[in-house]
């Protein structure tokens, strides 16, 4: 279990979910994991295993077994399901809950939900929608842009340009998801999805100038609310005398809440035009997860023609 929860009541006006029952300590539901279960097994009575921390959801198969038991065998169904306290129970399909159900949410103070979607849409959509809401996160840092459809986080120090070259890439058509503070989500295990914090979101602050806002200045094509984090690029002081890849052919990475992500380091120095440099990024990186390594086809090529040279 994580750190983080969301309030039923978010996920009622999220689903616009109907109240059949609502029980007293409604406001103050949280709910904790990022799973929800269809109580198949347990309304049969088998309740090992069970995770009493999960939304249930009944739908079409089991309202049709719950009918076709006496009205004191779903007493006893519900008192049992109810007595594990978990955080609601929702009906899919606009089925109407039996009054047996509302007796025993009575009884055991627990919310029952109705949804008129069917019951695999519900599920995906309240999995989903959790999964997002409880994933672990980090706040780093930096810049995320989305350039050419790849989520490009850029980090380096204080001062190095990293704002300005946002905005030169809002100019040339980009969009800006974070500036200055960038909250990553692990979304899966090979996943991050960056945004801003609600209070920064849009906004970007340029030294000199001020804060101003992307999506009044440049339009709300200028802005984005989240994306998946697909690069990483580092932009350093350029340094006299320090080698620097030149070829590319050694992959970086840098790992962030346990997803290994690709990761370029960049020196700047007058007269060097980040803004391309980061265009040709984010493209090599999109030509890289397609297949295709550049650095590595030339790489190919000169160990061919050498080859030919020497026989």
């Amino acid at each position: 279990m994580n750190n983080y929860s969301v309030p039923l009541k978010q996920l009622v006006d999220e689903f616009k979910l109907s109240i059949a029952y609502q029980s007293t300590d409604y406001d103050t539901i949280r709910v904790e994991v990022d799973e929800v279960s269809r109580p198949g097994l347990p309304l049969t009575g088998f309740f090992e295993h069970f995770e009493r921390l999960r939304l249930e959801v009944l739908g079409y198969v089991e309202m049709t077994y719950l009918e076709d038991q006496t009205p004191e065998k779903r007493l006893e169904i519900f008192d049992r399901l109810f007595a594990y306290k978990i955080p609601a129970l929702v009906i899919s399909r606009g089925q109407q809950p039996h009054p047996e159900c509302i007796e025993m949410a009575k009884k055991n103070n627990i919310t029952i939900l109705m949804a008129q979607e069917t019951t695999s849409y519900v599920i995906s959509n309240l999995i989903s929608y959790l999964k997002s809401a409880l994933a672990p996160r980090i706040t780093r840092h930096g810049v995320l842009m989305e350039v050419y459809g790849e989520g490009v986080f850029i980090t380096g120090e204080s001062g190095i340009g990293k704002s300005e070259t946002a905005v030169e890439l809002i100019k040339r058509g980009h969009r800006l998801i974070a500036d200055d503070a960038v909250v990553l989500r692990m979304t899966s295990s090979s996943q991050l999805t960056g945004s801003a914090p609600s209070l920064i979101r849009n906004y970007i602050e340029l030294r000199g100038i001020g804060v101003i806002n992307a999506a009044n200045l440049f339009g709300m094509g200028a802005v984005k609310e989240e994306a998946v984090v697909n690069l990483v690029v580092n932009i350093v002081p350029w340094e006299n005398g320090k080698p620097y890849d030149r070829m590319g052919l050694d992959d970086e990475y840098e790992e962030l809440l346990g997803v290994k992500l690709p990761s370029v380091t960049i020196p700047v120095s007058p007269g060097r035009n980040l803004a391309v440099i980061l265009e040709v990024a984010a493209m090599n990186n999109r030509q890289k997860r397609l297949g295709y390594n550049a650095a590595l086809e030339l790489s190919q090529q000169l160990d061919q023609h050498f080859d030919n040279i020497t026989r």
